[in-house]
């Protein structure tokens, strides 16, 4: 990557084609990034679009990091199918969390999803305490920490997604001093990933993952071992219940939040709050048979739960004012 003339590489180097390619690099960055989003999550990329162009770029170049990490951790491809990537998971967080410090060094890794990270953190200001929250996550899962308490559970959600919502935030203009909007924030990526646990709480114990706290499973009377056995499927969808029901409580504060952020960003955080809370209260709704596979919205109800959005970003400041009610009683981040 060129270094700008002032920063002392080439004092006759024309700054115009500095700039140039510049702009050149980060027209790659962000192509690559908008590739990857497109794979990755199509109702992240449809929530993104309803950004301002700065704010959805930035958005866009921190999800191609978060989703390559993830990738490498799991041995998937933008989330999907399987890759033999070099090294046991433990080698590769290693070279995970090297090429993150390196890039929020201000040093190119020639990696593009590092690269979009050092874009964003130089852009936006965010402290480096946060990428390596997230590598926490991915720490979590390799190290297979058991889960036995509801405060087990939300640690992990703040590391996996809560702390993209303070980011996320952060790209979207808040400042990284701003605690009260952050913590908000992050309220919504826990409503995010325990959503995203209820979805997936059979395909994750059929690859020997449990994301619910040992504690629940023994208080509804089931076994560690099966809990997610078809013959268990009422019970646990009792358990899982409990799950959205505590999502709802994180998404409900969450919105207290939006009336700190511009207009096109209120819009989109109000709408991956409506299709992501949708995707729990579907599972909710749907018992036990709704266990037994893969629940998602449709093209439509997406587009719906948007035009809703709109209307309501446009009267957040009425109906969520801040600072908002206590968040008394809702885990907070470190």
């Amino acid at each position: 990557m060129l270094t700008s003339p002032e920063r002392g590489e080439g004092k006759n180097f024309p700054f115009w084609l500095a700039c140039s390619t510049q702009a050149r690099v980060t027209d790659q960055l962000v192509l690559a990034s908008r590739a990857s989003i497109a794979k990755g999550s199509k109702s992240f990329a449809l929530a993104s679009k309803l950004f301002d162009p700065e704010t959805r770029d930035r958005a866009t170049m921190l999800y191609a990091w978060c989703r390559y990490c993830d990738d490498v951790i799991d041995g998937q491809e933008s989330g999907h199918g399987r890759i033999a990537y070099a090294g046991t998971p433990a080698e590769r967080l290693a070279e995970l969390e090297a090429l993150t410090a390196k890039a929020l060094a201000g040093e190119p890794t020639g990696v593009m999803a590092f690269d979009a990270l050092a874009r964003v953190a130089a852009q936006t200001g965010m402290p480096a305490r946060y990428p390596a929250d997230l590598l926490t996550g991915f720490r979590i899962d390799v190290e297979e920490r058991p889960f036995e308490t509801e405060a087990d559970l939300l640690t992990y959600c703040y590391h996996v997604a809560g702390v993209v919502g303070v980011m996320m935030a952060i790209v979207m203009g808040v400042s990284p001093d701003d605690r009260a909007t952050l913590d908000r924030a992050c309220d919504l990526g826990l409503a995010f990933q325990l959503n995203n646990i209820a979805r997936d709480v059979v395909e994750d114990a059929e690859i020997g993952r449990r994301y619910l706290p040992g504690q629940w499973i023994d208080a509804a009377g089931l076994s560690r071992d099966d809990y997610a056995a078809p013959r268990y499927r009422e019970t646990l969808a009792g358990v899982v219940k409990r799950l959205v029901d505590l999502a709802e409580g994180y998404e409900a504060s969450a919105r207290y939040g939006t009336p700190a952020l511009p207009l096109r960003s209120a819009w989109a955080v109000l709408a991956a709050a409506g299709i992501y809370g949708g995707i729990g209260r579907k599972v909710r709704a749907g018992g036990a048979a709704a266990l037994a596979h893969r629940v998602s919205t449709s093209t439509a109800q997406k587009l719906g739960i948007v035009a809703a959005s709109y209307a309501a970003a446009f009267s957040r400041s009425r109906r969520w004012p801040s600072p908002g009610p206590s968040r008394t009683g809702l885990w907070t981040r470190p």
